[in-house]
């Protein structure tokens, strides 16, 4: 069962539009290396997100809500985080790290990540 007063903030280093998600598509296939999200590059393929991650977060006892940089600065504009990272917000909480940037850029693959993300949420509600 979903706890839906706490969410995971998936936030990508990539601003909202239907031409910019475009050019970042172009971008993660012709220029990988230089693809500044990290988190874009684990979680989605050429224009669409990857079935395991969006199977692995229906699993999860948190409701995902997914924002690009923009957005979340307008709707977070106290919390100042180097992005693209992954939060978690308890109802009427500011959110916290979950996991930092640094963190996303040295993961090598999906499994990895979803490793990472299922510990943590785990230890999140274990400490609540």
């Amino acid at each position: 069962m979903r706890q839906r007063d706490t969410q995971l903030l998936i936030v990508y280093n990539a601003e909202s539009g239907i031409i910019t998600a475009l050019l970042h598509a172009l971008h993660k296939q012709f220029k990988p290396k230089t693809y500044p999200c990290s988190l874009c590059a684990l979680t989605y393929g050429w224009v669409s997100m990857r079935s395991r991650w969006r199977k692995f977060l229906a699993t999860l006892p948190v409701e995902p809500v997914f924002h690009h940089s923009d957005d979340f600065a307008e709707a977070y504009p106290k919390v100042d985080v180097a992005l693209p990272a992954i939060l978690i917000r308890p109802a009427g909480e500011q959110p916290t790290v979950l996991i930092t940037a640094a963190q996303l850029d040295a993961m090598s693959g999906i499994e990895e990540l979803i490793s990472e993300v299922e510990r943590r949420v785990v230890r999140a509600f274990a400490s609540a």
